[in-house]
């Protein structure tokens, strides 16, 4: 689907001929746009204009608002194509690009940047000397107008070359500056303790999340605490509060309105501190890692609240972000019919109009009809009272006040798919596709849900047979085309997935894959000196700075990532060429991690399973105790056992492998790190030890 605005001339510019669907919504500007392309940067340098970069992704609410009111400006576009040479880059295709230029954004106007990102380069070498994000057509929120600011870059271009080049310079220094700096040591176990206190701080005990709005899910914090929980005494206060942080956060959005109460799926962030009000976009990176933490929560806990959210997530995926080749695509955006939301708000009237009475009473004070609106005067459904206390306040059963609440979901449901929907990404990243992959691998496993495994086979057989080219993943697919070379975000977190994937089912070509992934990360990514992994591999195209980035943003840090796959692979197979790798990151991150510690979660995972690795069980078995013994050893939260159940007839195991043979019954081989216990063949003497 797209929301491109066709030209009254219908004239189509280069960008029609792109995969991307945020590039193709920009086919019909009458701006004459470029991809990022060697023709383009050619253009600039021949005709010595600068380059003005327009980056963003198809979901974005503001990108769409500058591109109406800018880019489909006749006037503008006239500015635009006298000026410069425009070039248009999707962040979700080209995150190298996004990551450089972000962050000299930030060097630059000294302050965080975001989508639509605008940023003006030199012609020669493509170094920015101005950015910005959304500008208006007209002066307004302290901002300039896009024209008067298109020309005011133009004329310091042609007047102040010197004071710019000076400035690149400047520039470029800084930009090396904020790589991390190799170290001789090993973050220290503090810094797990730092990141938790930090998290402490800034945690909101009314609402959950960290810090004000507006406020994002961070997965990989939420796991911090799940991890902690699990390693603490059960008795020990630690545990306790770690574990009621992150369980209180994970209800509060999902009973609030960061998840489609009707469809299933999490929103992209909540612009308030009540997680009430989304950003309406519904993201695949999102949902995977939110996928896997419903999974977890349920372990820890069998409240049908966080088995009822996994569900709800993973169906949506199934039924609205699985293409018919099998890959998953990318987003939903957060517009549809040219308004915010518009797909998912009501009108009170609206509702009254298709529940049945004794529905509407319970409906209603759950999720706020009795309250004010909450969206420009029409309601988002909002979790304000529990279905618990509102069966007290009208005398009902809980049981009954569920099932009312269940048909009247159902009954808008239907009502709502008659809607127009909003736009979909229907590209296919391998990165993306890898984090979902892993959540629904999960929840195959925590519910036994072989429809959820199909549905992560059928995506990573879409990118084993669409994706993988002659040793090399590429990043992104749409109609037909794949392209691009993938980047570490797409090697780390598909090695992490294949690992899940292997805990859930046996598959020698999973592994094989895996090791694979493995060797080309160490031979493409890896800086072998300073340590760490590259965000792009070395025969990638040379931009203006390499980046290795450590923290977590809205998605895992690759190096994080590739640190905690490598370390769990290394000791599954015995390569010690992998946890070497692992090793070298951690010490590549020991100052970065320092400075801030609960912005390297990932990283901290990893730092974690070096210093106490996990628990590993290699089952061997030829008959129905394979998967018995398995699922018995899976039972729980367990993020410090990998559990792997392998066939009796398969031989030719890769390294340390070849040694767990099978016997005559079912034998279990038990490891942590780089020892390895004798085999039993008694499953309750493997859990009855302490892991």
């Amino acid at each position: 689907m797209s929301n491109a605005h066709p030209s009254p001339t219908g004239h189509a510019n280069r960008l029609a001929a792109t995969t991307s669907p945020y590039l193709r919504q920009h086919a019909h500007n009458p701006v004459d746009w470029w991809p990022w392309c060697d023709e383009a940067l050619a253009l600039a340098r021949a005709t010595d204009r600068p380059i003005l970069l327009s980056i963003g992704y198809s979901a974005c609410h503001w990108c769409h608002v500058m591109a109406h009111e800018s880019f489909e400006d006749p006037g503008t576009a006239e500015l635009m194509n006298r000026l410069f040479v425009n070039i248009k880059v999707d962040r979700e295709e080209r995150p190298d690009l996004d990551k450089i230029y972000q962050t000299a954004h930030q060097l630059l106007a000294r302050r965080p940047g975001g989508w639509p990102l605008t940023v003006f380069l030199m012609p020669a070498d493509q170094k920015p000397f101005f950015a910005g994000t959304y500008f208006p057509r007209e002066p307004r929120h302290g901002l300039p107008a896009f024209k008067q600011l298109m020309q005011g870059i133009e004329r310091a271009y042609r007047e102040q070359k010197t004071a710019i080049e000076s400035q690149n310079d400047s520039l470029m220094a800084a930009l090396a500056e904020l790589e991390p700096r190799a170290s001789d040591a090993l973050p220290e176990r503090s810094t797990i303790d730092a990141a938790l206190q930090q998290l402490d701080e800034s945690f909101d005990p009314e609402h959950g999340g960290f810090g004000d709005a507006p406020k994002f899910p961070h997965p990989t914090n939420l796991e911090l605490l799940f991890r902690h929980a699990a390693d603490t005494s059960p008795a020990g206060e630690p545990a306790r509060s770690a574990l009621e942080k992150a369980l209180w956060t994970l209800e509060r959005m999902i009973r609030g309105g960061l998840t489609d109460q009707l469809g299933g799926g999490f929103y992209r962030y909540s612009v308030d501190t009540r997680w009430m009000i989304p950003h309406f976009e519904k993201m695949l990176y999102d949902n995977g890692p939110l996928l896997a933490l419903c999974c977890d929560a349920f372990a820890v806990t069998d409240d049908p609240l966080f088995r009822d959210a996994a569900v709800m997530t993973a169906d949506w995926v199934l039924r609205e972000m699985q293409s018919p080749e099998g890959g998953y695509w990318s987003s939903l955006d957060a517009d549809s019919e040219g308004e915010e939301g518009r797909f998912y708000v009501w009108d009170r009237e609206e509702i009254q109009a298709l529940v049945a009475p004794a529905e509407y009473d319970p409906f209603g004070a759950v999720y706020g009809l009795d309250r004010p609106a909450n969206f420009e005067g029409r309601w988002h459904l909002h979790g304000y009272r529990t279905p618990e206390a509102v069966a007290g306040e009208l005398g009902l059963e809980p049981a009954r006040v569920l099932a009312l609440l269940a048909a009247a979901r159902a009954a808008l449901y239907v009502a709502r798919e008659r809607r127009v929907r909003p736009g979909r990404d229907e590209k296919v990243l391998t990165a993306w596709n890898a984090l979902m992959i892993k959540g629904m691998a999960r929840a195959a496993r925590t519910f036994d849900r072989p429809d959820y495994l199909e549905s992560a086979e059928q995506a990573l057989a879409f990118i084993r047979g669409t994706l993988w080219r002659e040793g090399r993943l590429l990043a992104t697919y749409k109609d037909g085309t794949a392209h691009l070379n993938a980047y570490l975000d797409d090697y780390a977190n598909l090695l992490d997935a294949l690992l899940e994937l292997l805990q859930t089912r046996w598959s020698r070509a999973d592994l094989d894959f895996a090791l694979a992934l493995a060797e080309v990360l160490l031979d493409q990514f890896e800086d072998p000196i300073d340590g760490g992994f590259w965000f792009t591999g070395r025969d990638h195209e040379t931009l203006i700075h390499r980046t290795k980035p450590l923290g977590d943003e809205a998605v895992p840090s690759g190096n994080g990532i590739a640190a905690v796959a490598l370390q769990r692979l290394g000791h599954l197979v015995g390569e010690p060429r992998y946890l070497a790798a692992a090793e070298r990151t951690l010490k590549l991150a020991a100052e970065s991690i320092g400075r801030m510690p609960y912005a390297h979660a990932t990283l901290l995972f990893a730092l974690d399973e070096w210093i106490d690795p996990p628990e590993t069980l290699v089952i061997r078995a030829g008959d129905e105790r394979l998967d018995a013994w398995r699922r018995e050893a899976q039972r729980g939260y367990r993020p410090r056992r990998f559990v792997l159940g392998i066939p009796t007839e398969e031989s030719h195991l890769p390294g340390t492998l070849a040694a767990m043979v099978p016997g005559e019954r079912p034998r279990i081989y038990r490891c942590r790190g780089t020892q390895c216990e004798p085999p039993t063949e008694s499953l309750a003497d493997v859990l009855n030890q302490t892991p």
